[in-house]
């Protein structure tokens, strides 16, 4: 419970409605400013104090040292600022920051932090002039700023150079900048960055290529953003180009994977805009972090942030690519207002993702890739709906009062996306394109509420063509809906025959099928299927003949790790503990400690995650330490 004074009880949590309709390209532009009509109390914002329909950031402009051997940034953040009301406060999100000092205008000037809310962090309370323009924070990050991870070089892939990089979703930016940390806020920002000369710096902005002298870089991103798609990474960084408009950043021994890996990202911009329209974000580039990075991607604006876990030789995991790029259009040029919208966000980008895969590989590719997601959504949809917040599986989300992280689950992605599906095949594919680019052209660098997309969806797409869709069976009510359409696929019907097959292998090698004869999606698949009958000395069997223990394809082991453990196979865990020490994504531990602490594996658990702990960034081990019943 959080408690404030009756005086700022009224502008804690309160945004302001409308869209922010100013030319992206300018920054300051006097559009910021709202009429008097527009400042007004509409909807509560749990995750953060800032008091918006007051007082607004509309640029930020960083000015930082990272110091590796205190593992802090420090200096200052200067907020250009709109006063909307002549108020006399402006408040700002931070946590676990030290904050030296404040000025407003180039004066020193009074503030207070309030709250010690373990997940939103402090309100930062600054004293204001109706006239304030800017206000300066001087600051430095601790050893709780969770938005960060600094990384010895034994945790890198060179082991030579330490390297640290940043990661905003959902509420997280508010640990290494003092903001409002709200998505309903876009704004531009710049930044100037000293590192140690032998690394390189790189933002969610214009980036260099090549490392500077003097260690010292500047970054302008004249775009408006959401807060959390600001980021940072410095290492021991290395640049190739992948074409006209895109390049790909990693440590200097992955440079020729990571470029053969990605080989066909210029494709996927063209295909991405034959779809919905101009790439708007100038260049695309993707950095390749280490292992620990605890999700599969991050679409920070102009750089998506990718795990290495997709790099597996054979380019059969570069849909994840696909889905960061879509980003581009669904996330960050429209953005969720409020994270209990955060289905418009990933479900417009997992149906993006799709049609792009598509546009490249073709419909039959496409369709294993949405198959193997909605078997992901129907396990948690069940659990979900079989725990403590079955209301959870509802598209529009209420989590105030909990971390929005809980609502980053295949309901936001992978419902969203066929709810988009089910409406396409209602409207038909043609109809639908222009409606859905049409949604883009018009909301873009926006902020968009479900309510207001249901009202632009009904008025601009069913009403218009007479298409009666009941869309709060999707978005209100619980599970999946029996009118969602299906995804079917002739190869994974194939592999099925064979994965419930009690003599697997024997009918595997009966049939002569080899590592090769299969994608990766249909190895998975194949996985995720083996039969009840399938015993011990089965899987024994199957691991000697195709070593899926030791695969190398990080999406096939994890599957089989997770299958090995419920059935009981011993053979898996000189593997799996490498695997678990080296991997820090997510969607990989946290159904392996899950299986591991459901079928009596618990104190071997323990005894690896305490050495890989230190490893992971804290949304890995925020989520592994409640499944272990860890407690800091």
């Amino acid at each position: 419970m959080r408690f404030f004074s009756l005086a700022i009880l009224s502008l804690i949590s309160i945004l302001f409605i409308g869209c922010d309709g100013s030319n992206p390209e300018e920054v300051n532009s006097d559009e910021d400013s709202l009429s008097s009509e527009q400042v007004q109390v509409t909807d509560m914002q749990p995750h953060s104090y800032a008091n918006l329909q007051e007082v607004r950031t509309t640029h930020l402009h960083l000015d930082l040292t990272a110091d590796f051997d205190t593992q802090t940034l420090s200096g200052s953040v200067t907020h250009s600022i709109k006063n909307l009301t002549e108020s006399e406060v402006m408040i700002l999100d931070v946590r676990n920051l030290e904050i030296q000092k404040v000025e407003i205008d180039g004066e020193e000037t009074t503030y207070k932090i309030e709250g010690d809310d373990p997940l939103m962090g402090s309100g930062l309370y600054v004293d204001i002039k109706p006239s304030t323009e800017k206000v300066k924070i001087y600051y430095s990050t601790t050893d709780g700023s969770d938005g960060l991870q600094w990384l010895n070089p034994q945790q890198t892939a060179g082991k030579k150079h330490p390297y640290m990089y940043s990661q905003g979703q959902a509420i997280l930016t508010r640990t290494w900048i003092p903001c409002q940390d709200a998505p309903r806020n876009r704004i531009t920002y710049s930044a100037d960055l000293q590192v140690p000369s032998e690394l390189m710096a790189v933002m969610s902005a214009t980036n260099p290529t090549e490392k500077s002298e003097d260690g010292k870089f500047h970054f302008e991103m004249n775009n408006k953003i959401p807060s959390y798609l600001i980021a940072i990474a410095v290492g021991d960084l290395t640049f190739a180009s992948l074409g006209e408009r895109s390049g790909v950043y990693t440590e200097p021994s992955e440079l020729d994977n990571c470029v053969y890996e990605l080989v066909d990202v210029e494709k996927m911009i063209d295909a991405a805009e034959n779809l919905y329209g101009e790439y708007k974000w100038g260049r695309y580039d993707i950095i390749v972090l280490p292992p620990s990075f605890p999700f599969g991607g991050m679409e920070n604006p102009k750089l998506t942030f990718a795990t290495p876990t997709i790099i597996s030789g054979d380019r059969s995991l570069v849909s994840l690519i696909a889905h960061e790029l879509a980003h581009s259009w669904s996330g960050n040029l429209v953005t969720n207002a409020t994270w209990d919208d955060f289905w418009l966000n990933e479900g417009f980008t997992v149906y993006f993702e799709n049609r792009i895969m598509e546009a490249i590989y073709g419909k039959e590719h496409a369709d294993m890739l949405m198959s193997i997601e909605v078997e992901d959504l129907e396990q948690e949809n069940d659990d979900i709906l079989n725990g403590e917040f079955p209301e959870d599986t509802q598209l529009k989300l209420d989590l105030d009062g909990r971390d929005p992280d809980v609502g980053m689950t295949a309901i936001a992605y992978v419902k969203g996306a066929m709810f988009l599906k089910s409406l396409e095949a209602a409207a038909g594919r043609e109809t639908w394109d222009a409606f859905l680019k049409g949604y883009f052209d018009a909301h873009e660098f926006q902020v968009m509420t479900t309510e207001e997309f249901v009202d632009y969806l009904h008025t601009n797409l069913l009403d218009p063509n007479s298409i009666e869709f009941n869309t709060d069976e999707w978005i209100y009510e619980e599970g999946i809906p029996a009118s969602c359409i299906k995804i079917e696929s002739d190869k994974f019907a194939k592999v099925e025959e064979v994965a419930v097959q009690i003599h697997v292998v024997e009918s595997m090698k009966d049939l002569g099928i080899v590592k090769e004869a299969w994608s990766t999606q249909e190895w998975i698949h194949f996985v995720r299927n083996i039969g009840e009958d399938v015993d011990v000395e089965d899987m024994g069997e199957l691991d000697a003949l195709f070593n899926f223990s030791g695969w190398g394809n990080s999406e096939i082991m994890a599957a089989w790790y997770v299958v090995s453990i419920e059935k009981g196979y011993e053979g898996i865990y000189e593997d799996l503990e490498g695997f678990l020490m080296e991997v820090g994504r997510r969607k990989f531990l946290e159904p392996i400690y899950q299986a591991l602490a459901d079928n009596g594996k618990t104190d071997w658990a323990n005894a690896v995650y305490a050495q890989a702990r230190p490893n992971y960034h804290a949304i890995s081990y925020g989520t592994i330490d409640d499944i272990l019943g860890w407690e800091e």
